[in-house]
């Protein structure tokens, strides 16, 4: 891998996940934690990203950084031929992508006694197993979808394990993997693999709400 890669690699990670740590870069790279360090160091003095201090440290992406990657995803559509079947899966993304977040609201909030929403505190075993239930050809269809999708561009490779880890622990009756933030989540998976086609193909969540 050359080293122009092995920086695209780490600038699409922070494209899609925003802010990220060390540990979250080598998880979504494959890269080791000297390798990212050469890298950002490159990148940073090139001011395509930016180290955050604290508590909530972590390195994003500056404006120019976006700049430099959407060259690189557009290189990369076109050296591979994959902008229809990207395309393809994006819309059927959007297809899958409003149920799934009703479902989401579904297991944060259920109706009380008295008919008014409150939070669901998960001591409702039933209740869940329905919402997980509902959630079951959803799953399945984004295999599908993915599958479809990696043959055309496998980097999204990653995206299945991570989606069958978080619907095997929700199985196991963890109730965290369905939409906790800051851990890879249903939710989470969901977020960054939408992320990854408004990315791959140059378009943003507020043209995607206008229709464009």
């Amino acid at each position: 891998m050359t080293s122009a890669t092995r920086r695209n690699r780490i600038l699409h990670a922070l494209r899609i996940t925003s802010l990220a740590d060390l540990d979250a870069l080598a998880s979504r790279t494959s890269l080791d934690h000297d390798q990212l360090r050469a890298e950002l160091s490159v990148a940073s003095a090139s001011g395509w990203v930016v180290a955050h201090r604290g508590a909530l440290g972590g390195w994003s992406l500056t404006a120019e950084g976006r700049d430099e990657l959407q060259r690189a995803l557009r290189a990369e559509l076109d050296r591979t031929g994959a902008h229809s079947s990207v395309e393809s899966a994006y819309d059927a993304f959007l297809v899958l992508n409003a149920p799934f977040l009703e479902l989401c609201t579904a297991w944060q909030l259920r109706t009380g006694d008295d008919g008014d929403a409150v939070m669901n505190d998960h001591s409702d075993a039933a209740y869940d197993r329905t919402v997980i239930g509902r959630l079951e050809p959803i799953h399945a269809r984004i295999a599908e979808l993915l599958g479809d999708l990696t043959t055309a561009l496998d980097r999204f490779g990653g995206y299945r394990p991570r989606f069958e880890r978080a619907w095997e622990r929700l199985a196991d009756n963890d109730v965290d993997w369905f939409t906790r933030p800051l851990i890879d989540s249903y939710h989470t998976v969901w977020f960054e693999l939408h992320e990854d086609l408004l990315a791959t193909l140059g378009r943003t969540r507020s043209s995607e709400q206008r229709g464009s």
